[in-house]
């Protein structure tokens, strides 16, 4: 199946499920739905991992990433959703950990986003299809580069990982 014709579930903008639609039909209305976002952190908590997306996706091409995640899929659960989005875009079996729930707008992009973060000091492996490269950054360097708004980097992403930041204290 044609990725814009995979089905991904509909939510209303209070957060419900309505139904189903095409991701084709979703991007091109703009309508709401959801997605996962998972920080992988290292076992020590002390690092982040970040990634530069492909220049071939449809939302942000080219600009840096600190969660793995994508669209919720027509009756899939959230947390399966971000479980299944870490091992696809980086090859990662961990298991995601609840973090809060945030609305997401701007522009034709809006969402109920599900954030989430894993633990994992084994091997990272691209989808080389979404994952253009990646690396390990401290925390420190993290927070740094999300408080320069000309790093180039996924506005739903930075919003997200501000949030968790501000709620690590």
């Amino acid at each position: 199946m044609n990725s814009g014709e995979e089905q991904v579930a509909l939510y209303d903008a209070v957060g419900r499920v309505v139904g189903a639609v095409t991701r084709r039909e979703m991007r091109e209305g703009g309508l709401w739905h959801a997605a996962t976002a998972v920080l992988l952190r290292s076992g020590d908590g002390e690092r982040v991992y970040v990634h530069r997306r492909t220049d071939t996706k449809d939302v942000y091409p080219g600009l840096h990433d600190c969660t793995a995640g994508g669209v919720v899929a027509a009756g899939e659960d959230p947390f399966d959703g971000a479980r299944r989005e870490l091992a696809e875009e980086l090859g990662v079996d961990a298991e995601p950990e609840f973090l809060f729930r945030e609305v997401f707008e701007q522009g034709t992009v809006r969402y109920h986003g599900f954030v989430f973060q894993a633990r994992w000091d084994g091997p990272v492996v691209h989808q080389p299809e979404e994952v253009a490269e990646g690396w390990w950054m401290p925390l420190a360097e993290l927070r740094e580069r999300l408080d320069d708004p000309n790093w180039p980097v996924v506005p739903d992403g930075r919003a997200f990982a501000l949030r968790w930041l501000r709620d690590l204290g």
